[in-house]
């Protein structure tokens, strides 16, 4: 049967308009990639030719001073984790390398692991010592790789961890140290930039090849003493392990400079077990982040501001009746005994620690002996909070709280307020803020900016120049005068206080204790069933001025801890610290 030509050629022009349509289809998208879309495909494959790597620098290392001489306390230990390419590796010769070498190491399933269709790449092991990793590198296993990287190490132990902190398990510092000065320790990344071939192996050729190295961290060197700080911190566990407090803070500063030498909680804790750890309290740095009450150790503020405004010496006196009535509210002092009651010096009133004294130098700042007002109050607001930086930050290295006091004209019950405020209740500082202040009251009267630097450790020695920002304030407050006479009553305090404590010839021993009710359910417990106690002072030979100022805390959730275990601890670190430090006696 003959064909239809009619047919054929019919079908023949739809073949024909199809490709014709095809090939326009395809010359569109050839002009858009190679016109319009030319520089995102360019891109494209230069990525697939590009290597990116970074460069991770090194975190710096922690020191502290002993005997003179920068130790390290917080090091870096080459670490290696295994990676393989489940594609090639092979999974019964990678099980096999784990549980021989690295059982203790794995963080990965085997079986998991090789169950993931596609994956090319799975960390199997963290943490490698390098002669482990050696050994795996010596079995020569396709598609293994060995990546380094550094690990945090603490050598010593829990020393000072409330002090140190902690790196975590991604590189970032926490708490403490570690924390606060984490951006100084971490230094910079490095990058790499440059032209890689099909394998992804660098090559040395292209005009956009980048590399910036690394910026390694700063090696800090903190000002504290390794030895005064293991010191203090066996005779805390001792105080501890001997009376019904669980935990204990010490701080030990020089006065005239204002470098913190010893900065002890305890318990502590290992840092290189940080996740161990059950309760995060125990994390908590109590010497610089957490605000509390620290009692009658603020009288020493209240006394020094009425005699630097001139308005009271150590021999000014009052009448005691044992209490002191403000906003119809009773204001009793803890000791009541009947030989006080009468006309007392202020002197007779630090020493036996009578709340009814410190209320009266604020009486006195407001130029009326008889009563609390606003210019009492300003005053003392101006000392506090102005002057001695209490409720501020001090701009110590570290983080820290500012806790808070009360504003002198607004809420209810200022007078009140104020009283209390003037032994240490009321209020919030932490003890880092009252020993700055106390400092300033007896070294002469200038507030000084803590610090827990003493520099960074570079080329092999110790330079004071670092790259943390701290600006130090010195700021003359009192009067050379006022800060005499504080001394003077300070030393007059231990008295008959001394006890079995320091009792050595040529030694001038000052200080005031501190016992503070809590607050349960918005009000002071009443019934005493809880007290923190603190101590702080200053030991130095007799005629000098000193060179040490040691403030102890202990406390114990539901326990009751007097300023007498304060001060207990305060005279066994005093002691360690003048044999430690072979300090001579004055005026033999």
């Amino acid at each position: 049967m003959p064909r239809n030509s009619h047919s054929v050629n019919h079908r023949l022009t739809i073949l024909k308009n199809v490709a014709l349509f095809a090939l326009a289809i395809i010359a569109v998208r050839l002009f858009f990639i190679q016109i319009i879309e030319h520089n995102s495909w360019v891109a494209k494959a230069n990525e697939q030719h590009t290597l990116l790597k970074t460069i991770t620098a090194k975190r710096g290392e922690i020191y502290m001073m002993d005997k003179g001489e920068p130790v390290a306390v917080v090091l870096n230990q080459a670490t290696y984790q295994i990676v393989i390419d489940p594609t090639v590796t092979k999974k019964e010769d990678i099980q096999k390398v784990l549980d021989e070498y690295a059982k203790n190491y794995q963080v990965a399933n085997v079986d998991e692991v090789y169950n993931q269709e596609g994956l090319r790449y799975a960390v199997m092991a963290k943490n490698i010592p390098r002669e482990t990793a050696e050994k795996i590198a010596e079995s020569e296993i396709p598609a293994v790789w060995l990546k380094k990287n550094n690990q945090r190490v603490y050598p010593e132990g829990e020393l000072a961890s409330g002090l140190l902190g902690f790196v975590n398990a991604d590189g970032i510092g926490q708490y403490g140290v570690e924390g606060s000065l984490n951006k100084a320790l971490s230094g910079q990344d490095g990058l790499i930039k440059t032209t890689a071939d099909v394998n992804n192996v660098a090559l040395s050729i292209g005009k956009d090849n980048v590399k910036i190295p690394a910026e390694d961290g700063t090696n800090l060197v903190l000002s504290i003493d390794r030895g005064l700080e293991k010191g203090a911190e066996n005779l805390a566990v001792d105080a501890i392990n001997n009376t019904a407090a669980t935990n204990a803070s010490v701080l030990i500063m020089n006065p005239n400079t204002g470098q913190v030498l010893t900065m002890a909680n305890l318990p502590n804790y290992n840092p290189a077990d940080y996740a161990k750890v059950t309760d995060a309290s125990a994390y908590n740095n109590y010497t610089t982040d957490v605000p509390y009450e620290p009692a009658s150790i603020c009288k020493n503020f209240a006394f020094s501001a009425a005699i630097n405004e001139g308005k009271m010496t150590p021999e000014t006196t009052y009448f005691n009746k044992h209490y002191e009535e403000v906003d119809d509210w009773k204001i009793w002092n803890a000791e009541q005994r009947s030989s006080l009651y009468g006309t007392l010096t202020m002197r007779d009133a630090l020493y036996w620690s009578l709340n009814t004294g410190s209320i009266y130098a604020l009486k006195l700042l407001g130029d009326d002996p008889n009563s609390i007002n606003q210019q009492g109050r300003e005053r003392l607001y101006d000392y506090y909070h102005n002057k001695f930086r209490l409720g501020r930050a001090t701009g110590i290295e570290l983080i820290e709280a500012e806790g808070y006091i009360e504003d002198p004209n607004e809420g209810w019950g200022r007078d009140s307020t104020y009283a209390n405020m003037t032994f240490g209740q009321n209020l919030q500082i932490t003890m880092v803020q009252t020993a700055t202040a106390f400092s300033a009251v007896i070294n002469g009267g200038t507030w000084r900016t803590p610090s827990v630097v003493a520099g960074q450790y570079k080329d092999g020695s110790l330079t004071s120049a670092t790259s943390i920002e701290n600006d130090k304030v010195e700021d003359k407050i009192l009067s050379d005068e006022t800060s005499a006479m504080m001394r003077e009553m300070l030393i007059n305090n231990r008295g008959y206080k001394a006890r079995a404590g320091i009792d050595r010839e040529g030694y001038d021993v000052g200080g005031k204790s501190g016992t503070a009710q809590v607050v349960r359910n918005g009000a002071y417990d009443d019934t005493f069933a809880e007290l923190i106690g603190s101590y702080i002072g200053f030991v130095a030979p007799s005629g000098e001025m000193p060179q040490y100022v040691i403030m102890t805390k202990m406390w114990g959730e539901g326990q009751s801890i007097g300023s007498g275990d304060a001060m207990d601890l305060f005279d066994s670190i005093s002691n360690f610290l003048i044999d430690y430090y072979k300090i001579k006696p004055g005026g033999v």
